[in-house]
């Protein structure tokens, strides 16, 4: 065939076969006007910041380290403090959910009184009292 030949299409009925198609040549799909090389799709991507890959790792740690840690410290250091500050006729609830009054408090026990009629007194460890107790009011 002719590069000059104009191929006509063809009418119902006809049969085409290879040898009289039309060639196919491959045509640019883009064409830029500033000279640059074409886009291919590899240079298409982006590379993503690293910093943002990892940040949702380090949010979880984040998270992680103010649930897991901090908060349960701050719980332990408020104990403390609420252990030191206990002192004579202070109302008290331990742990195991007995009702007494401070008689007296020294670093590894603290004397409880249970019972006023029978005057009934139990020794405790200062981690078992749990709350203290102010005019029936927790604090």
């Amino acid at each position: 065939m002719n590069e000059t030949e104009v191929v006509q299409p063809a009418t119902e009925g006809t049969v085409v076969t290879m040898e009289e198609a039309p060639a196919l040549t491959p045509t640019a799909t883009s064409t830029q006007s500033d000279g640059a090389a074409p886009m291919t799709p590899e240079t298409d991507q982006v590379k993503p910041n690293p910093l943002m890959q990892f940040l949702p790792f380090l949010l979880i740690i984040v998270v992680m380290y103010l649930f897991l840690f901090r908060g349960p410290k701050k719980k332990q250091q408020e104990h403390q403090k609420m252990v030191a500050s206990l002192k004579k006729n202070d109302r008290v609830r331990t742990i195991g959910g007995i009702l007494g009054t401070v008689l007296d408090v020294q670093d590894n026990e603290v004397l409880l009184k249970i019972d006023e009629s029978n005057n009934t007194k139990m020794r405790v460890v200062p981690s078992a009292i749990a709350v203290v107790l102010t005019n029936g009011k927790t604090e």
